[in-house]
């Protein structure tokens, strides 16, 4: 004899089947360098701002080896503990993303959006410790610098990561000395014809996004609020691209997969 739940009971389990399937539905990358390059001008941001209040990058690896190497010579005072600092958690977070992604389907919709929600939850912690303890410019080398340091610098590999996974191997988000290279030895770069080539334009998008995040990153390091508006203004950005992710174009059955 049907009770008053069954019809209750009948529609909420094919809709868990459909919210089930859709979650664990490929994305498409197609487009998704849209989003690689809207990683760019997070990283701008980030890395101007560090750089500026603690001395130290915190995605750009290059410049933190300089400095991790000039202060193995005593040529940096700390800066080279926080660069390395930076280094070390960059490298594990390239490992725990990236294995992240192998153990399960690495463009499910929920793997994107898991990735990318770790990523904001790392830069919103860094920026309530920097909110809650406001560690100053010339502040002496502590927790309140390393541990925020060390989270950024996590998150920042898990760009990277994404970039290998959706198959944009040249905008990891974190270096821009190849795709100078690539921009400006390209065969077509006085032609017209470079303004139809996509790699190009994502060269160009890619040099773009990073100078404009830079100059935002700056904007906020010489106001008042500082590195902790840098950090909130990245944490919703963040947020932006899980939502991005949740709402993408799936790989067979579109959004309704």
């Amino acid at each position: 004899m049907p009770h008053e739940t069954d019809p209750l009971l009948g529609v909420s389990a094919p809709r868990s089947r459909r919210l089930s399937r859709y979650v664990r539905n490929e994305i498409d990358p197609r487009h998704g360098d849209l989003l690689l390059l809207f990683c760019y001008i997070i990283t701008g941001l980030l890395d101007s701002s560090a750089v500026f209040i603690w001395g130290s990058f915190v995605s750009m690896q290059t410049g933190n080896t300089v400095y991790f190497g000039l202060g193995l010579v005593g040529a940096e005072g700390d800066r080279w503990i926080k660069s390395g600092t930076s280094i070390a958690t960059f490298c594990l977070g390239s490992l725990c993303f990236a294995a992240f992604h192998r153990a399960f389907s690495p463009r499910q919709r929920w793997v994107l959006c898991a990735s990318f929600l770790v990523q904001m939850t790392c830069v919103g912690a860094a920026a309530i410790i920097v909110s809650v303890y406001r560690p100053a410019r010339d502040a002496p080398l502590s927790w309140l610098v390393l541990v925020p340091l060390a989270l950024v610098a996590f998150q920042s590999s898990g760009q990277a990561v994404t970039s290998r996974v959706l198959n944009y191997n040249g905008l990891t988000s974190v270096v821009l000395t190849s795709l100078y290279c690539d921009l400006f030895s390209h065969p077509d770069l006085l032609s017209p014809r470079v303004v139809g080539h996509a790699e190009e334009m994502r060269r160009v998008g890619a040099v773009l996004c990073l100078l404009l995040g830079t100059v935002l990153g700056g904007l906020w390091a010489h106001s008042s609020v500082g590195l902790m508006g840098a950090l909130w203004t990245a944490t919703v950005l963040k947020g932006v691209i899980v939502v991005a992710w949740l709402v993408w174009k799936g790989k067979s059955q579109g959004v309704e997969a």
